[in-house]
Formats: C-alpha cells, structure tokens, sequence
C-alpha cells in the first residue's frame, strides 16, 4: 500500500513555485488551488499532504517528524544546522548572504564590529574565520535601518537583487554565501518511507536544471 507522504512547503512566491514543480510530477493537490483558510491539504489519489508553513519553520517542521519532507532555503539551513537529510539543490530561489554597509564604509579593526542580522550564527561563523571582533545585534526585519540609523557599522543579510540596498545608500561590501532552496527529508521517514520519498527525489532531479 502506497504510505502518504507530509510536505512542507513555504509560504510565498517560492512556496508556489515548489508545488508547481511538485503537481507537474503527478503530487498535485487540487484543493490547495483553492481560496480557502484550510491548513492542509490531502490528495489520497497521489499519496501526497501539503501544508503551508513559515519559511524559517519548514526545517523544524521536517526535523521534528511533521513533516516527512520539505523545501527550504540553504540560508535557514546554515543558520539552524538542523538534523535533516539535504537531498538536492533545486537551483531556484537563489541569493546570496552578504555583508552590506553604507557606502563608502571602512572598517576600523581597532573597534569591535556591530553587526545587524537576523542570521547571528552564519555571520559568527563568518567573522570568526577571517579572525575579527564582533557585537551581534540581532534583528527579525527591516535590517537595512540599523547602519542607516547608526546602530551598527554593517547588516548581514540575504541580497536578492541589491536595489533595496541601493535605494538606502547601502552597498555589498563581502559575499559570504550562495544559497538556494533545498528539498530536505526527515531522516526517519527516509529510512520507512524510503521508496516514496526516493521516487519523488528522482522525479525532482529529473526537471531541475
């Protein structure tokens, strides 16, 4: 008998885009299309539960055996190292972490470093291994305010484009990481449901360029 497989997705345009790669390899889910307040949405034809998480949750949500599989991107990955398979790099959604800071900034290394962000361990790792001081302060949106209100000297953020940064005056000053999303697993679900979860990975790889 076919065992149902629980999938993470991400709320928003990449979240979308997840399930369209998903449906078009025979996992749709007709109900999720709909405008609906449901929270999961099951296909037993396709063998196939969807439902719709925070970005930054999908990982734990996978971790933690809700989910039995999930798409995420690289950066959260990183950030909270959870205890999960990393299967493939989809190669959508792509950025990049960077460090930014006003234009026309210079480093004092005679001073500790104050750095925005919301990923405080990726930017630790960072500093660490270039061997420079730094006070974290750590931030859950509109990053790109601190430099400007001169709460810190840099952001290290996620740079999609870089016209936000742009359009305030900021700058990239190092890249320290491309990242993308990627389609993770539950490791005790890819141990019993290894043949779904196994097919439904060939099937990805298959598409994604």
């Amino acid at each position: 008998m076919r065992k149902m497989i629980n999938i993470a997705l991400p709320k928003g345009r990449l979240g979308e885009k997840v399930y369209n790669i998903f449906e078009s390899l025979g996992y749709g889910c007709k109900e999720i299309l709909e405008n609906n307040r449901k929270l999961i949405f099951e296909d037993e034809k396709n063998g196939v539960r969807y439902f719709w998480v925070k970005p930054s949750d999908v990982a734990i949500y996978v971790e933690r055996g809700a989910a039995d599989v999930g798409v995420v991107g690289k950066d959260i990955l990183l950030e909270y190292n959870p205890d999960i398979y990393e299967l493939l790099d989809l190669n959508i959604g792509k950025c990049r972490v960077c460090v930014a800071a006003k234009n026309g900034f210079r480093d004092n290394r005679e001073k500790t470093l104050k750095v925005a962000t919301k990923f405080s361990n990726i930017a630790k790792k960072y500093y660490n291994s270039i061997g420079r001081e730094i006070e974290i302060i750590k931030l859950n949106g509109s990053i790109e305010l601190a430099p400007i209100l001169n709460m810190s000297d840099v952001i290290v953020d996620i740079v999609e484009t870089g016209t936000t940064l742009k359009e305030n005056d900021l700058s990239v000053v190092t890249e320290i990481v491309d990242i993308s999303a990627r389609f993770i697993s539950n490791k005790s679900s890819y141990k019993f449901k290894n043949e779904e979860i196994s097919l439904m990975q060939e099937k990805i790889r298959s598409v994604i360029k």
